[in-house]
């Protein structure tokens, strides 16, 4: 196994087991994978979807796979955001709820696609550092942030819906929907103003493991029987691991204010100007001149 942290192990996990839910019911992941019914072969295709999230995810946990596996399902991830959530938001752009659709897929995209930057070898790099260099996870993080923002927006439009979620013995609902809200929405703004943006990601990852451990896998659990609870607890625990990957690409960065592209340290000469004979000559001393964070 080759595991960059608990955001590749619940990346993985969480969509290894949507796969397993699409394999068994031969549905694709309700309003997560929104696919119109009238589709041809739709049953054929759901099959083929839990077939690829579960080999994937499995692949995610292989180190000669990690890599590719990380690529293809960012790959498939962007296709669930341009192809299957964006047209219906774009059709009801006052629809908060096809928004959400839209800035969870995003998230999830957002992950895959630093993990696949991450994991990616040293040829792949030099191929595509478009799409695996520092330049391409700042924009995966740019998508997480703007994510963010919607999420927590959502929690202000749903929030009895929210508030519906939370187990009884944690009190004031509707304060902790409000709550987890502003949370969301000052991740998205520390990751955009590049204020805080390492503790803001890392919060937001730990914010959304809370979420798995305290509210869905106990839900799950008292309703075993229930397709919706257990797809909620994969796309939360796959949501949690985007996150924590979010987090990761940060992890050279300072906790506090920081620029978004770190500027690389300079060479800084320190020997005479002054020409000397060839056979004279000495090797200059070089010294690391980093810029002040």
């Amino acid at each position: 196994m080759r595991l960059t942290g608990v955001g590749h192990l619940l990346f993985a996990l969480g969509l290894a087991g949507l796969g397993v839910l699409s394999l068994f019911s031969g549905d694709f992941p309700y309003s997560w994978q929104p696919v119109p019914p009238w589709v041809p072969g739709r049953e054929i295709l759901a099959h083929l979807s839990g077939i690829l999230l579960l080999a994937g995810g499995v692949g995610l946990l292989i180190k000669r796979t990690a890599g590719p596996a990380a690529s293809i399902l960012a790959f498939y991830l962007l296709g669930w955001v341009l192809v299957l959530q964006a047209p219906r938001a774009a059709q009801a752009p006052g629809d908060m709820g096809m928004w959400l659709g839209v800035a969870e897929s995003t998230v999830l995209f957002s992950g895959g696609w630093i993990l696949a930057a991450i994991l990616a070898g040293p040829q792949t790099r030099a191929r595509m550092p478009f799409l695996t260099g520092e330049g391409a996870m700042l924009i995966a993080r740019i998508l997480f942030g703007i994510a963010c923002l919607v999420l927590g927006l959502s929690h202000f439009v749903y929030t009895a819906a929210t508030a519906s979620m939370i187990p009884a013995w944690i009190p004031a609902h509707i304060g902790f929907a409000y709550f987890t809200g502003a949370c969301h929405f000052a991740t998205g703004l520390g990751i955009l103003s590049g204020v805080f943006p390492r503790l803001a990601a890392t919060l937001e990852a730990t914010m959304i493991s809370l979420f798995v451990l305290l509210l869905h896998i106990p839900a799950a659990l008292a309703e075993p029987a229930s397709r919706l609870l257990w797809t909620m607890v994969f796309v939360a625990a796959a949501l949690a691991g985007a996150a924590w990957a979010n987090a990761s690409s940060l992890k050279s960065t300072a906790w506090g204010w920081t620029r978004w592209s770190p500027q690389q340290p300079k060479l800084v000469v320190v020997g005479p100007q002054r020409q000397t004979p060839r056979s004279a000559q000495t090797a200059p001393t070089v010294r690391n001149a980093s810029p002040p964070l």
